[in-house]
């Protein structure tokens, strides 16, 4: 009787816990969620609005992708965090048949996956024609933070006249006022050289609105040269428009106006610029101070560029 008693109150064995791991990043958790192999790796489909893991191999590129080249050490770089920490954002595909898709973002996360040696990689699955194939490749183009504002105009042109919209429905689509989609419209009417100015950041986006504001183009070149030439500032443009005088200086002018030499020469920031953003592969803006001092900002699209970035400041 004792020994049955003793029997009945032995507790039952704890059921066996499966442990996951975090630095595979969502693979990770989205292996966690499936209990069959073939869900895991795809080859069944997905329901539309759904996150799973689909093989690199089923997965074609997108032919509305609006960039065109991708930085081979800065692949090299995220490929690496990606081996390391898995991935972080999963690509957006839409289906295109049982076993095939079709990349609607995240090209730079694919191609690094298939540098890094990935099987398959997280992908959220969503339904899209193929007018909204380019617009949301354009629109996700546009949210990187390292587009220059040239870049961004061009999108925003590509919207208008690709997918047909207006202005307003374009403000909707990117989450911007008319007036500023229309500000950015307005610099592709600007000549060449002063797009290329723009594009390479060797002036603002302020300097170009003033400049739009000149109806002659011989006067808006002769202004950016100035510009270019004295390292004027926004404010001293917007007054030299407004006032007239700023469109062609006088020698004499120059020779009076002339500002001190900076403590450190624009062509020289600018070399160091386009330098260390080959070597990030990301923007980045160096922004001389006083008495010597200053700063370098380096842009990241996302958390795994981020770490990218950091994995190049501090190798392990």
């Amino acid at each position: 009787m004792t020994e049955k008693t003793e029997e009945k109150n032995t507790p039952a064995a704890a059921p066996k816990r499966r442990v996951g791991g975090l630095g595979r990043g969502l693979n990770a958790l989205i292996e966690g969620s499936y209990e069959k192999k073939s869900e895991r790796l795809g080859l069944v489909p997905h329901p539309v609005n759904s996150v799973g893991l689909i093989p690199v191999g089923q997965i074609q590129a997108n032919p509305y992708q609006p960039r065109t080249h991708f930085d081979q050490d800065a692949l090299q770089d995220l490929a690496e965090s990606i081996r390391v920490q898995g991935i972080i954002q999963p690509v957006t595909l839409r289906q295109t048949g049982t076993n095939s898709y079709q990349l609607i973002s995240g090209e730079r996360r694919l191609q690094a996956s298939k540098l890094a040696g990935l099987d398959a990689i997280p992908a959220y699955i969503r339904k899209a024609d193929d007018q909204q194939m380019l617009e949301m490749a354009l629109i996700e183009n546009i949210q990187r933070e390292n587009l220059n504002a040239i870049e961004i105009a061009l999108s925003y042109q590509r919207l208008v006249s690709e997918c047909n919209l207006k202005q307003e429905e374009l403000g909707d689509r990117v989450g911007k006022n008319r007036s500023t989609v229309t500000n950015y419209l307005r610099l592709l009417k600007l000549p060449p050289d002063i797009q290329i100015g723009l594009r390479d950041t060797v002036i603002s986006m302020g300097h170009a609105r003033a400049l739009i504001s000149i109806e002659s183009m011989d006067q808006q070149l002769a202004l950016f040269r100035r510009i270019v030439d004295e390292d004027l500032s926004v404010r001293k443009v917007e007054q030299l428009v407004r006032s007239g005088a700023g469109h062609a200086a006088p020698d004499a002018e120059k020779k009076t106006t002339q500002p001190a030499e900076p403590a450190v020469p624009v062509a020289e920031i600018k070399r160091t610029e386009r330098h260390l953003s080959e070597r990030f592969g990301s923007r980045v803006l160096v922004k001389p101070g006083p008495q010597g001092r200053g700063e370098i900002k380096i842009a990241f699209d996302s958390v795994e560029d981020m770490q990218r970035i950091l994995h190049i400041l501090h190798p392990a």
